[in-house]
């Protein structure tokens, strides 16, 4: 059975996230349903990460098996016919067989895109944080290099599963801010990314690290307030979570592999 590896890319604001639910349209939901039309197989699907209801993938991977084998190419084109607009395949490759989306990955990127403006933004407003007043980049910086490292995130996030390890590492956190200035034809805005690329991320941490850096650039909490939250063994009250709809799972990273073990 041919195992291939799927890119998606995707609008998370109709989805009720990344896992099927009965009665609930979900991303691996309408992806299956695609897949089945397609090859008339109930695929078991694998992925990388799950995202949250409101949530957006740039580099979401899923792993497939077929029966029948495809040309990569043709298979992504077939499934762009069948799945709705706000879902693509944005790469296909043949994979050694056992690839495993989630298991094989080396790291994981995520980005959390925050705007601030004055006014409303209905543009935006489904894919960024929309607050007001400038950020403080520079205080943000200095609280997120108390994250990386290899922690126990426990006061950030839960676990994937029951009993499982709150343990993380986290390899690098940037924070970019661009200006745009008012024109014309519309008001000035500023942008802030905070990109964190990390071996594996718990419910919810992402999102957390968001909300807690947002508090520190608009200065109400020091930048060692996120050393003293991560200090504690269990999810932090203080704690409030950036909104779903400005996350972005970026990409995921792999490393080298063989195209079908048997042949080798």
């Amino acid at each position: 059975m041919p195992t291939y590896q799927l890119i998606l890319e995707y609008d998370g604001t109709e989805f009720h996230g990344w896992q099927q639910q009965a009665d609930t349209r979900t991303v691996a939901g309408v992806v299956a349903d695609s897949l089945r039309r397609l090859t008339g197989e109930d695929v078991a699907m694998t992925a990388a990460g799950r995202t949250d209801a409101g949530a957006h993938a740039h580099g979401q991977v899923v792993g497939v098996s077929l029966q029948r084998g495809w040309d990569p190419a043709a298979l992504r084109a077939a499934l762009n016919a069948s799945l709705p607009p706000d879902v693509a395949v944005v790469d296909a490759l043949l994979r050694e067989n056992g690839f495993h989306a989630r298991r094989d990955a080396l790291d994981r990127t995520y980005r959390y895109l925050i705007v601030s403006r004055g006014e409303r933004a209905p543009v935006l407003r489904r894919h960024a944080w929309i607050v007001r007043g400038a950020l403080h980049v520079r205080a943000m910086r200095t609280a997120a290099r108390h994250l990386i490292g290899t922690h126990d995130f426990a006061a950030f996030g839960s676990a994937t599963h029951r009993g499982g390890s709150t343990v993380r590492t986290v390899h690098e956190i940037g924070i970019d801010h661009n200006v745009f200035a008012s024109t014309e034809d519309g008001p000035a805005f500023d942008t802030y990314a905070v990109s964190v690329r990390a071996d594996a991320f718990l419910r919810g941490m992402m999102r957390a690290f968001a909300g807690a850096l947002v508090r520190v650039g608009q200065g109400r909490a020091a930048p060692s307030w996120l050393a003293e939250i991560l200090a504690g063994s269990e999810r932090s009250p203080s704690l409030t979570p950036a909104p779903a709809h400005g996350l972005h799972q970026w990409s995921v990273r792999y490393g080298p592999y063989t195209l079908r073990r048997a042949a080798t």
